[in-house]
């Protein structure tokens, strides 16, 4: 229970702990000349655990454009988030890695209630409804996809506790959901 606070907690401090982490890893980088290899190795790592973390909790370039998206009101600037990760190498392979990182948003089909907010919290379910859901059974689990920054808004407003952010060492099957009831 301790452990769901505290990633509750830390969901909720989430901007600013990215504007913590990216700008210092942006003074790293320019302070002591870290090569951008070394970045793109760390990255890398975070993806291989964490999933695609690093866009949406260190990213100096996430900061910036979590900045400019807040200031605009409307949901069409907030999409342009997703474009530009389009040049990030770190977007591209923590993206893919979101298939097979060690820790997984999950469902518990047993306590969740199909309320929907998760869906309504999700940027990823928002901008793709027909593709994409964290309860419906039928569609597709945003937190597989390659989009999918890890923002964990979804475990965050969950009334129910149903989705947690946790270790789950299995690849994911990158096909639609399946309805698995106890029998």
């Amino acid at each position: 229970m301790k452990k769901q606070k505290l990633l509750r907690w830390a969901i909720k401090q989430r901007k600013v702990i990215q504007v913590i982490i990216g700008v210092a890893l942006y003074i790293i980088i320019g302070y002591y000349h870290i090569s951008l290899w070394y970045v793109l190795l760390f990255g890398a790592i975070t993806g291989v655990i964490l999933g695609k973390v690093f866009c949406r909790w260190m990213c100096p370039m996430g900061v910036m454009m979590e900045f400019l998206t807040s200031m605009t009101p409307g949901e069409s600037f907030r999409q342009t988030y997703q474009y530009h990760k389009l040049g990030c190498p770190i977007a591209w392979i923590s993206g893919w890695l979101n298939r097979f990182s060690f820790y997984r948003i999950s469902l518990n089909k047993d306590t969740c209630k199909s309320c929907g907010i998760c869906d309504k919290q999700c940027y990823i379910s928002t901008l793709n409804s027909a593709k994409y859901s964290i309860y419906q059974n039928g569609k597709e689990r945003p937190g597989a996809s390659f989009s999918c920054s890890k923002c964990l808004q979804c475990v965050s407003e969950c009334p129910n506790g149903s989705l947690t952010y946790r270790f789950a060492f299995s690849p994911l099957k990158t096909g639609k959901q399946v309805n698995m009831k106890k029998k």
